[in-house]
């Protein structure tokens, strides 16, 4: 992530912690609305422009993709703004080749797709076969500072159980080459096909943690440590905790939410390592249950509750997240705008919902993809109207 401060050597708390979030976004003909491989001359493009961005493009694996990556944000407002700007960068970028930036995490057209010719990614190519050749997805990663790699792996141990949450509600990718998948994240069911994806066993220390990542190495399957694609991972090369689970976001204020209750898990599962609360014992393969369940109904169904391990609605589950990080967003002033923007998600849904909602209307997957071009782009405040009377907390439980 671009600009990150170095804390590791810091104060053994943050007062407030620091966090960014890369959003990947699908490059698509803005006649005909299908994928098209313009990602190198678009980047290029862009690097020739005297803008003063704060947000950075780059490449990502395939030619039908930008990544944005935000600046580092101190507050909720900041965050949403970064996100704006990193969309209108990326767009922009795709329109000087006729393209258009949008965010969806998979693409409703049937396609191809065309690997950036780097030596890596050739090499990724070779060995994986179809797992990359149909990889063309689209993720949302959140980094949240942490003072050391001890406080990263606790963090680490004690969000899992809440992350298939940040599934659901970002859940953006009900198609599939052209097929509704009966998903409503089919990204997170591809992604799973590469070989180090998914949840982890706890930890419990910084040894461990580096013990397992290196036993991986060691296995010869992996090209490198980029490849190591748990659901939450320390980053290598900032002192951040990156979490993975997310879809891209069709509308930018459902990022920016995702991005303030990563912060606040963290923020909270520090606070309980500091106070020697122990992380929950749930298994990995519990997890990937959950996972499944997340990616299969997003807020539009049974989800597993993260405390329980047992079925619950999704607004019991999302209530409870809520509840598990209120002090957290209480200290950054956030529980009231993150509130209300769950509420708005549980009530309206997320993009999987709006993209199948306009499947039904018009029978056309390009006006999906149009619809979901102005969505991925227009002006909004994170907090929005709640409907009529109803309070956030009653909202949650409908």
């Amino acid at each position: 992530m671009k600009n990150v401060p170095d804390v590791a050597a810091g104060p053994r708390r943050l007062e407030f912690r620091t966090f960014g979030v890369e959003e990947e976004f699908l490059l698509v003909d803005e006649v005909t609305a299908k994928p098209v491989a313009v990602a190198e001359m678009s980047l290029a493009h862009a690097a020739a422009r005297d803008g003063k961005s704060g947000s950075a493009l780059t490449l990502e694996v395939k030619q039908e993709q930008l990544e944005a990556v935000s600046p580092v944000c101190s507050t909720l407002e900041e965050l949403a703004a970064a996100v704006r700007e990193g969309r209108s960068c990326a767009d922009a970028a795709a329109r000087s080749m006729g393209a258009r930036a949008v965010a969806l995490a998979t693409s409703p057209e049937k396609h191809s797709t065309h690997i950036v010719p780097s030596p890596r990614y050739l090499e990724m190519a070779e060995r994986f076969g179809l797992t990359l050749t149909e990889q063309l997805t689209c993720g949302l990663h959140v980094h949240v500072a942490v003072v050391s790699p001890d406080e990263g792996v606790a963090v680490l141990d004690r969000i899992r159980v809440w992350l298939p949450l940040l599934l659901a509600l970002s859940a953006n990718s009900p198609y599939w080459q052209g097929r509704d998948s009966a998903y409503q994240s089919f990204r997170y069911q591809a992604w799973n096909r590469w070989p180090s994806a998914g949840p982890c066993e706890l930890f419990g220390s910084v040894a461990a943690y580096r013990r397992h990542v290196d036993s991986l190495l060691a296995a010869g399957v992996l090209l490198d440590e980029g490849m190591v694609y748990f659901d939450a991972r320390l980053s290598r090369n900032h002192p951040t905790v990156e979490v993975r689970t997310a879809d891209v976001c069709l509308e930018a204020s459902h990022t920016a939410v995702i991005a303030a209750l990563g912060r606040a898990l963290v923020e909270t599962a520090s606070r309980h390592w500091r106070a020697g609360l122990p992380a929950p014992e749930v298994s990995a393969a519990q997890l990937r249950l959950a996972g499944w369940r997340a990616s299969k109904s997003g807020v539009d169904g049974e989800l597993v509750h993260p405390v329980r391990q047992t079925p619950c609605s999704a607004a019991e589950a999302i209530e409870a997240l809520l509840d598990h990080v209120r002090p957290a967003l209480l200290s950054t002033g956030d529980e009231a705008r993150v509130g209300q923007e769950l509420a708005h998600i549980l009530a309206y849904g997320t993009g999987a919902r709006r993209q199948r909602e306009v499947m039904m209307r018009t029978g056309s997957r390009k006006a999906v993809v149009l619809d979901a071009i102005e969505r991925t782009h227009r002006a909004g405040p994170l907090s929005r109207m709640r409907r009529p009377g109803v309070p956030v907390a009653a909202a949650l439980r409908d």
